[in-house]
């Protein structure tokens, strides 16, 4: 290893997006690389969300290649054996008495459109989870996803990483307004900022809070809020490792349902509701995506360096670092 160079855990424990709840429609199966595992992903006619290893234990096809669902299972293509959501063999294809055998099953919870599994190297069963939030009054989300080469703790870095903030992503006017606070598997940290005006904003520059909310490694909550124009946002930020070096990021924004469009522009008054939560919306995520992919040249390049020479200004780096070593083993 080289000197100043800090290793990162390529699969690290916590709670990771495996699909978005769309692509996984009643009957469908999904094939996913996940963790350095191959997983498929699976909803049963009756809606129930399954992630299991890819592998029939019978005699170890592919269950992504062909495999169905039947009910409230799984059948493998190759001699029709069939297993349960909890990865229990409940018949085979010849109408014999069924094995016992069992096919790992993740642990896995459904949020808001988001399907997320629990890894752990060693197969324990999580101590922690994700709370749900509530979304009454909220748009479903819109989401984009990334493949790239990176790994989760480099992009949930990005949240204490204060200096960036103007460089990378040209804010101004940065101030903290809630220190980085940490309790187990939880970040929290507040700050506000100016920046170029979006979409429908009367000024040339805007000023915004957000309230960072992170669980583990995977999974990021951001609630902003844009006092000018009486609109805030929710913003979710999920990292998954695929293997060794690659990892999906997957983004979404909601917005929370306008009372006064005239805030944000007076042309939207004119229009539906409806139309104008969608075009703001759209508009949002449209932004949004443009600030994370200015991250990705960095991201895609860089090294850890540890320790690292810091200043005055960097952000809390060092407390961010310790608190990462629980999901590394």
């Amino acid at each position: 290893m080289r000197r100043g160079v800090l290793p990162i855990c390529a699969f690290p424990k916590g709670w990771f997006t495996v699909a978005l709840s769309h692509e996984v429609k009643s009957g469908t199966v999904l094939k996913q690389t996940f963790c350095g595992e191959e997983i498929v992903i699976f909803r049963t006619e009756s809606g129930k969300i399954s992630v299991l290893d890819a592998y029939c234990t019978h005699l170890g096809a592919h269950l992504g290649h062909g495999g169905t669902v039947e009910g409230e299972n799984i059948r493998c293509p190759f001699h029709g054996f069939c297993f349960d959501t909890k990865g229990d063999c409940t018949k085979t294809g010849y109408g014999t008495k069924a094995p016992k055998t069992k096919i790992y099953n993740y642990p896995v919870i459904e949020h808001y459109g988001i399907i997320l599994a629990y890894f752990d190297p060693e197969r324990n069963a999580p101590d922690w989870s994700i709370p749900e939030v509530e979304m009454t009054g909220w748009l479903y989300p819109k989401f984009h996803t990334w493949q790239l080469e990176s790994r989760p703790q480099e992009i949930a870095e990005n949240s204490v990483d204060i200096g960036h903030f103007s460089e990378v992503h040209k804010y101004t006017a940065i101030q903290v307004h809630k220190n980085l606070e940490t309790d187990g598997p939880f970040l929290t940290a507040k700050y506000s900022m100016e920046r170029q005006a979006f979409a429908f904003s009367k000024s040339k520059k805007i000023y915004s809070e957000f309230e960072i909310h992170q669980w583990g490694l995977g999974y990021a909550r951001v609630e902003v809020s844009v006092p000018a124009m009486n609109l805030r946002s929710r913003q979710f930020v999920l990292a998954t490792p695929i293997d060794e070096k690659n990892m999906f990021l997957r983004i979404g924004m909601s917005i929370q349902s306008l009372e006064k469009s005239s805030q944000i522009h007076p042309l939207l008054t004119v229009l539906p509701k409806g139309l104008v939560e969608s075009i703001v919306l759209k508009a949002g995520i449209k932004g949004y995506i443009h600030d994370v992919y200015q991250d990705f040249k960095i991201w895609q390049n860089k090294k850890v360096v540890h320790p690292p020479a810091l200043a005055e200004g960097d952000g809390p780096i060092m407390p961010y670092r310790k608190w990462v070593k629980q999901f590394e083993y």
